[in-house]
C-alpha cells in the first residue's frame, strides 16, 4: 500500500456527483420524510456522519485515485465510475417521480436502496483502485450508517 498525498481530482469529481443532487434534495424531500427522520437509529446516524467526513476528506487528499496509465487495475475505477453514473440516474428518476418515501428508497437495476448503496459501493471500489485502506474503512463505516438508515426507513414504509 503506497499512498501519495496530494489533491485528487477524481475524488473531487466524485464528491461533486455526490453532493450536487443532495443539495437539490433539500428542497425536494419525500412526502412525510419529517415523520420518519426522528426515528433514525442514533448509532447509525453517528456512523453515517463519521463516514461522510472521512470519505469526503480521504477521497480528496490522495493522488492514488487520479487516473494513471491504463492497466487492468483501472477497471476498478471504471466500474466505480459506472456506479456513480447510476447514482446520478437514480436521482434523475427520483426528481421526476412523485417524490414519495417509496420513490426515495427505491432500487435501481436490482440494487436495493440505490440512493445509499450505489455511492458507498463506488467509493469502496475507488478505495480498491487507489489501494487505499483508509478510504476502504471509511466507506465501510459510511455504508453501515447510511445504508442501515435507508434500510430501516424502507422497512418502516413497507410495514
Amino acid at each position: 500500500m503506497d499512498m501519495h498525498f496530494g489533491f485528487s481530482y477524481v475524488g473531487f469529481i466524485y464528491l461533486v456527483m455526490l453532493f450536487l443532487p443532495n443539495l437539490f434534495w433539500t428542497k425536494n424531500q419525500p412526502k412525510e420524510y419529517e415523520k420518519y427522520a426522528p426515528n433514525e437509529n442514533k448509532i447509525l446516524v453517528v456512523l453515517e456522519r463519521i463516514g461522510e467526513v472521512l470519505v469526503s476528506g480521504l477521497s480528496l487528499i490522495f493522488t492514488n485515485f487520479n487516473i494513471n496509465t491504463w492497466s487492468n487495475w483501472a477497471w476498478w475505477l471504471v466500474v466505480s465510475f459506472i456506479l456513480m453514473v447510476l447514482y446520478e440516474i437514480y436521482w434523475v428518476r427520483y426528481f421526476r417521480s412523485a417524490k414519495t418515501m417509496k420513490d426515495f428508497y427505491s432500487s435501481l437495476l436490482g440494487v436495493p436502496v440505490a440512493g445509499a448503496t450505489l455511492p458507498v459501493a463506488a467509493f469502496m471500489l475507488l478505495a480498491v483502485y487507489g489501494k487505499n485502506i483508509p478510504l476502504g474503512i471509511a466507506s465501510v463505516i459510511l455504508g453501515i450508517g447510511h445504508i442501515g438508515i435507508h434500510l430501516m426507513h424502507k422497512k418502516e414504509i413497507s410495514a
